[in-house]
């Protein structure tokens, strides 16, 4: 069976951090295919500070096409809003059955999981590969699924830390891929 990793993420916008993290994965583990999967709307997270959907789809677009082991999906753009990690991954187990998904998420996320939609079905049926986050304490979560922490870079930044930048007229051009970062100033996102 193929083995993908999957990136769930508002991606608002993606950047630096974001990159480092799929490159390690598929760099340290047996998912040599990592799927950005753009959230159109994260439940967890207010609405109003979200770019479009699709500007976000363009921007992870952008900073993934010139590496083969990373893909961009649209997924979360077929089913209702918001979207539930549960639903998705049941959708994409419909659709892709010789493929064996994983998530890939931060200490934080592990963290909040307790809060997600049908969270106990996604623990008895994925393996997660986490990367830590030094301010989130996910440990009480770790023997409850079958969970791989990765010793990877940790970066402090954030989408928001890249957001309020713009706002301030300060360049993010090093914060982001490059081509990401050629399309959102093309285009004047954030300002």
């Amino acid at each position: 069976m193929k083995k993908v990793g999957l990136l769930f993420g508002s991606f608002n916008p993606i950047h630096i951090g974001h990159m480092i993290i799929a490159d390690y994965v598929a760099n340290h583990t047996e998912l040599k295919e990592i799927w950005f999967v753009v959230s159109p709307h994260n439940p967890l997270k207010q609405k109003k500070s979200l770019l479009d959907g699709r500007h976000r789809f363009g921007l992870v677009q952008r900073a993934v096409e010139n590496d083969l082991r990373f893909k961009v999906s649209d997924i979360e753009f077929q089913l209702d809003q918001p979207s539930y990690t549960s639903i998705t991954l049941a959708y994409l187990k419909e659709k892709y059955p010789n493929v064996a998904f994983s998530l890939i998420m931060g200490g934080d996320n592990l963290a909040s999981l307790p809060k997600w939609k049908n969270y106990e079905t996604i623990l008895a049926n994925y393996p997660i590969v986490l990367y830590s986050r030094p301010e989130y304490d996910a440990s009480e979560m770790l023997s409850q699924g079958n969970i791989t922490v990765l010793n990877a870079p940790q970066m402090n930044i954030s989408s928001s830390h890249i957001r309020q930048q713009i706002v301030d007229g300060n360049s993010v051009k090093y914060l982001m891929p490059y081509e990401a970062w050629q399309y959102l100033d093309e285009m004047n996102f954030y300002r």
